[in-house]
């Protein structure tokens, strides 16, 4: 396939309206382009390159490239990757990392390696749930699901840091500096916590907004000394509902392969694997 398949543009809106149904034809799938692109089109600030591969008129792919070098992409061949891998090396630009499903993930680091000599790392692997028929947990622990509001700032911001440091994440979120909460992947959730009849909070998630059509669950976190009473599988059950009474076609989750427990839980409330997804950091001019 010639590169110039590709048709890159830096305007949003332009992008949106060419490529917007094709991300919208399969909104769990595209989850992360979908709100990914959502943010690019709220601000302004830094470069961005946005991308479709079409064929007869018809879009098949797209790819984005954040201001700050998250090169997302839905799924491609290895000719496609290696296409979109020289165009963009043709023109310069340096991605920090790329996140995608796990085989495009895959063909386009071993191809961006071929032509920048860039090293990549794999950084995440991750199961990509969708909602089938949600299934209440049983037994149900007693309490209520209730929706964040200002006065739970802190704890939010808390417990967004405990999670971050229990899945390997880099916990860059401050509590005084509303700027970094915002530029956080946290900064745009709505969240929702369990709380016990006294009022005490045990578990708490968050949504997206709806975006094509999709909501996704993220993150789900208990702290330890509450685990094994079920809020976890009752909170995230509560948001599941409520976004699809909000109007949600596909509801989406991601979970850490590694973490058996998790991934239970939600194929018991209706969950069915999709995909797996990965991200791979890229290191130029030397060794990972």
């Amino acid at each position: 396939m010639l590169p110039d398949h590709w048709h890159l543009t830096t305007d949003v809106e332009d992008f949106l309206a060419r490529a917007g149904a094709f991300l919208r034809s399969r909104p769990a799938l595209h989850t992360t382009p979908l709100t990914d692109v959502e943010k690019l089109r709220l601000t302004d600030a830094g470069d961005r390159v946005l991308g479709r591969l079409e064929t007869a008129g018809e879009v098949r792919a797209v790819c984005y490239l954040t201001p700050r070098g998250r090169l997302g992409l839905t799924p491609l061949t290895a000719d496609d990757a290696g296409a979109l891998a020289a165009r963009l090396s043709a023109l310069g630009h340096t991605p920090a990392q790329v996140v995608a499903d796990q085989d495009t993930a895959d063909v386009f680091a071993s191809a961006w390696q071929g032509h920048t000599g860039a090293t990549p790392k794999l950084f995440w692997h991750t199961h990509l749930y969708r909602l089938g028929a949600l299934t209440p947990p049983r037994p149900h622990p007693e309490g209520r699901a209730q929706v964040a509001g200002a006065a739970d700032r802190e704890l939010v911001v808390r417990w967004c840091r405990e999670f971050c440091v229990e899945v390997g994440e880099q916990p860059s979120i401050d509590l005084i500096d509303a700027g970094a909460w915002d530029r956080s992947r946290f900064g745009d959730r709505h969240f929702t916590f369990w709380r016990t009849p006294d009022g005490t909070p045990v578990s708490m998630t968050a949504v997206t907004s709806v975006t094509g059509g999709m909501v996704r669950v993220d993150p789900v976190y208990t702290p330890s000394r509450f685990r094994g009473h079920g809020y976890a599988g009752a909170v995230t059950a509560a948001v599941s509902r409520a976004a699809r009474e909000a109007g949600a076609t596909d509801v989406a989750l991601f979970a850490d392969p590694a973490n058996p427990t998790s991934n239970a839980l939600y194929r018991r409330l209706g969950y069915v694997h999709l995909t797996d997804c990965a991200g791979y950091r890229f290191t130029y001019g030397g060794p990972a």
